[in-house]
C-alpha cells in the first residue's frame, strides 16, 4: 500500500541522515535536539506508576482540558531542548501565552508535548506533535504554509519518531542496543484510497446529516453505495491514529459537532492539526477542516481549534463531498 524509498537500508543513524540531507534553514538541528529528547520521556511513559502518578490531574489548560502531571513534566523538558537549541519562542498546548527563550533565535517552534493524554497510565498510545516555523512577526498566528518542518513522536512498543523539511516524510525508529535511532522508511506514500477510517462513533447524534450520511454508507459496506467493506479505528490519540495511517494507509475524522464547545472542533490548530496537515501533505495525503485545506487557515488566538479530517487523498474528498452535500453542515 505505501511506496517506500530507502537507499541506505533502513539503518542510517538519525544524526548522519539529518547532516545529510537539503536544510538551507537549519530546521534539522532542532528535529534533532527533539529526537534526542525522546527517549527519557519514552522510559518515563514505559514506567507508569512505578515513578509516581503520571495522570494525576495537577491542572487545567488554556483548552479547558486537564492537565496531568506527565503532561507538565514533558512540557518543562521540550521547554529546556528548545531553549538549549536556540529557538526564539515556542507555543505549547500546556501554557497560556507564547514563551519567550532566545530573542535572536531564527525558528518557532508549537508543540502539543504529550498527546493523547486521556491514555495515560492505561498503556494505550501517547504521543508528541511539533511544528517550526522560521521566526517572523506574527509569531504563531500565522498561515499554516509558513511551517518549514513537522513532526511527531509515537510511544508505543517502539519509540518513533516521523517528520518531514519540506521534501517527504521519513520515520526513525529508536535502537536501544546502539543509543540512537534509525531511519527505517523514507519518503513515504500514502495510497490515495483505503477501506479503513478512524472516528469516535459516541459523538455520531451530534453531527451534521452529511457526515452521519458518510458514515451510514460505511457500515452498509460492499452491499451500500460505497461497495466495499470498510473498518473502522480509533485510537483515541490523534498522534497514534496519525502513524498508523502513515505506517498502513487510511483516514482520520475529528468534526465540529452539535455540542456545546464542539462547534468549530476540539483539537488545537497550530500545535495539532497544523503538523499532522504539513506531514499529511508531504506524505501524498490530504488534511482539511472539511472546507479549506488545514494549511491555508490563520487562527485567530493561539489556541484556536479546528474540525480536522485528514488521511488517504480519495476518501478525504469523498468526505468533504459528503459535507458539502448538507447545507446545515457544521
Amino acid at each position: 500500500m505505501l511506496e517506500t524509498i530507502s537507499p541506505m537500508g533502513g539503518n542510517e543513524p538519525l544524526p548522519a541522515y539529518l547532516a545529510r540531507q537539503k536544510d538551507a534553514d537549519g530546521a534539522a538541528a532542532i528535529v534533532l535536539a527533539l529526537a534526542r529528547a525522546l527517549p527519557p520521556l519514552a522510559d518515563r511513559v514505559s514506567a507508569e506508576a512505578l515513578r509516581g502518578e503520571p495522570g494525576a490531574v495537577v491542572g487545567i489548560n488554556k483548552s479547558g482540558d486537564e492537565q496531568k502531571a506527565l503532561d507538565a513534566e514533558a512540557h518543562d523538558l521540550m521547554i529546556d531542548v528548545l531553549r538549549r537549541a536556540g529557538v526564539r519562542q515556542v507555543l505549547s498546548e500546556e501554557a497560556e501565552e507564547v514563551i519567550h527563550l532566545n530573542a535572536e533565535g531564527r525558528f518557532d517552534v508549537a508543540i502539543d508535548p504529550i498527546d493523547g493524554s486521556g491514555n495515560i497510565g492505561v498503556g494505550a498510545p501517547l504521543g508528541m506533535l511539533f511544528s517550526i516555523l522560521p521566526a517572523a512577526e506574527g509569531g504563531f498566528l500565522r498561515c499554516g504554509r509558513a511551517v518549514v518542518a513537522a513532526g511527531y513522536a509515537s510511544f508505543g512498543h517502539s519509540t518513533d519518531i516521523g517528520f518531514s523539511l519540506g521534501e517527504g516524510v521519513t520515520i526513525a525508529v529508536f535502537d536501544r542496543s546502539v543509543g540512537d535511532f534509525r531511519v527505517t522508511r523514507e519518503r513515504l506514500r500514502l495510497s490515495p484510497s483505503t477501506r479503513s477510517v478512524a472516528y469516535n462513533a459516541s459523538n455520531e447524534r451530534h453531527w451534521p446529516e452529511g457526515l452521519q450520511r458518510y458514515v451510514r454508507d460505511l457500515l452498509a459496506g460492499r452491499e451500500g453505495p460505497r461497495g466495499k467493506d470498510f473498518n473502522m479505528r480509533w485510537l483515541a490519540a490523534a498522534v497514534g491514529d496519525l502513524h498508523r495511517i502513515l505506517l498502513k494507509g487510511g483516514a482520520f475524522m475529528y468534526p465540529a459537532d452539535g455540542r456545546p464547545g464542539y462547534a468549530r472542533g476540539h483539537l488545537r490548530l497550530v500545535y495539532e492539526a497544523v503538523p499532522v496537515a504539513f506531514l499529511m501533505e508531504q506524505a501524498g495525503g490530504l488534511a482539511t477542516n472539511g472546507r479549506t485545506p488545514i494549511l491555508d487557515l490563520v487562527p485567530d488566538e493561539l489556541h484556536a481549534k479546528t474540525p480536522l479530517l485528514f488521511g488517504a487523498a480519495e476518501e478525504i474528498e469523498t468526505l468533504c463531498a459528503y459535507l458539502a452535500a448538507d447545507p446545515a453542515q457544521l
